[in-house]
């Protein structure tokens, strides 16, 4: 099992970036793929992004391609998500979990934690 804690959020302008990070408690952090997702306000979560546990396979959700990169550092339990190019329709909380599997609609396997708050004014 993985415990992942999420950091990183912030209030931001339309157009600009931001790096969420979470770090890694727990089984090995190499054994498991992690995936980003994000709740909007009065919306349910949703997926957002994943990545392999060898950090080579992604899958993003069309609402994000093109825009957010996964990267993950496991020497140092870390993954990371680059946000670029936000948009306001991207505020939301935004948490980061252990999956099952590799797909546009992964199964989260580990306990969800607090989230990051990510704000982006327009």
């Amino acid at each position: 099992q993985v415990q992942l804690v999420e950091s990183g959020g912030g209030l931001v302008q339309a157009g600009g970036s931001l790096r969420l990070s979470c770090a890694a408690s727990g089984r090995t952090f190499s054994n498991y793929h992690v995936g980003w997702f994000r709740q909007p306000p009065g919306k349910d979560r949703e997926f957002v992004a994943a990545l392999s546990w060898s950090g080579t396979t992604t899958y993003y959700a069309d609402s994000v391609k093109g825009r957010f990169t996964m990267s993950r550092d496991n020497a140092k339990n870390m993954v990371y998500l680059q946000m670029n190019s936000l948009k306001p329709e991207d505020t939301a909380v935004y948490y980061c979990n252990a999956l099952l599997g590799l797909s546009y609609n992964p199964s989260p396997i580990g306990a969800w934690g607090q989230g990051t708050q990510v704000t982006v004014s327009s």
